[in-house]
């Protein structure tokens, strides 16, 4: 995780922030990002890399790359200039962490574990669309050695993977149809059946798969009644923390986190 000390909303590159420009209430997103800090670090250890001035986004971690358990990783490779920058602070975290950095063509796009997700089995579902290119999945088979999934994203509101796409505990997943493709909606109900959770258009815009899964507790912004009473019928418990002033730039608690 990374504090919010520079978070604010100061350009647009997703649909959420084009009305919330220069409209964070710094202190209250402080307390809200600590109000999720507690919550995960109470159930897991948590390593944090230091915010830095003018990139405003990188607390937003999940697209810091794509980590796998062998210690391995995808540093990020940004579409948008404004988040660009980054890339060089998460490259000396993971090194310093004694990761081994992994690199793919320079010229294609890949946001990291905001379009890329590990589920319980260890098959990584993969989104491009707007921001992963989806010539990323050849790049990161051959590279990282994993059976991958492909998924096409096709509304910008749903940019990552991960704002439409939640892998769960037990082979289950939520999931929102109308951020997808139709092969793609195809593709997972005919992979998951059963196991997969389509939640409603009021949970999508709430961004309910934007979600970290510890265990079987599921740490969300909001669920409707519908979504919890659909988790709890497959043992899952829901924790929501109130992370409104992050969603004006398009992220939510899964968006805040990358597991290691």
């Amino acid at each position: 995780m990374c504090k919010p000390g520079y978070f604010e909303v100061s350009y647009v590159i997703n649909p959420w922030m084009a009305e919330n420009i220069g409209k964070v209430d710094k202190s209250l997103a402080t307390r809200q990002w600590n109000q999720l800090y507690d919550t995960i670090s109470g159930k897991a250890n948590i390593r944090l890399i230091e915010p830095v001035a003018d990139l405003p986004d990188m607390l937003f971690t999940a697209n810091a790359g794509l980590v796998t358990k062998n210690h391995e990783v995808i540093v990020s490779s940004f579409r948008h200039a404004q988040r660009q920058g980054e890339s060089q602070h998460y490259k000396k975290f993971f090194a310093d962490e004694k990761y081994q950095l992994k690199s793919i063509d320079t010229n294609i796009i890949f946001e990291g574990a905001g379009d890329a997700l590990f589920d319980a089995d260890g098959e990584l579902w993969f989104g491009s669309g707007p921001r992963s290119d989806a010539a990323a999945v050849r790049e990161i088979a051959g590279t990282l050695k994993v059976k991958i999934t492909a998924l096409e994203l096709v509304d910008p509101r749903w940019y990552h993977l991960d704002t439409a796409f939640c892998p769960l505990g037990d082979g289950y997943a939520l999931a929102y149809k109308k951020a997808f493709s139709a092969d793609s909606v195809n593709t997972i109900q005919k992979k998951l059946g059963e196991k997969v959770i389509w939640v409603s258009d009021e949970d999508a815009l709430n961004f309910a798969c934007n979600a970290i899964c510890l265990d079987h507790q599921v740490i969300l912004y909001r669920a409707s009644t519908e979504l919890k009473a659909a988790l709890k019928r497959y043992n899952f418990t829901v924790i929501e923390i109130d992370v409104s002033e992050f969603m004006k730039s398009g992220g939510s608690c899964k968006c805040m986190t990358l597991e290691i």
